[in-house]
């Protein structure tokens, strides 16, 4: 599927998104998803690698693949592992996100509405992928 011409950038590359209204600072939002999958044999292969560290790896590579987007955007990688872990940035944008639902809605479960829907969505992610594996012969 092409991207839409807004979202590529002079360097060619493509976030996943980007808001049209300022989200922060007088810029739009552009965000980047990754779910980067704890179960390959490149993070296997560390031994007990920390809790989170393959969405934090991913996240930093978001973060210097995007780094000239900075200057004309708010950029927010969201990488979230397969089973489950978050990254940082990617909690704190859904938490942005929450309370400014909130603020609308006037309904302070926004957030945790935000978070459940979230983790339904790779869960979902998750079955079709194991799914697709399966022998169907």
């Amino acid at each position: 599927m092409k991207e839409p011409v807004i979202l590529t950038l002079e360097d060619n590359k493509h976030p996943d998104d980007i808001t049209l209204l300022p989200w922060a600072k007088g810029k739009p939002l552009a965000w980047d998803v990754t779910v980067p999958d704890t179960y390959t044999e490149s993070h296997i292969a560390d031994r007990c690698p920390p809790h989170g560290a393959a969405a934090h790896q991913a996240t930093q590579h978001k973060i210097a693949k995007y780094s000239k987007l900075a200057s004309t955007h708010m950029f927010y990688p969201i990488a979230i592992e397969i089973a489950g872990t978050w990254d940082d940035m990617a909690i704190e944008l859904v938490q942005e996100i929450g309370r400014r639902t909130t603020v609308i809605a006037q309904d302070t479960r926004e957030t945790v509405f935000l978070f459940q829907s979230l983790s339904i969505a790779l869960q979902w992610g998750n079955a079709v992928s194991f799914l697709n594996t399966m022998n169907t012969e």
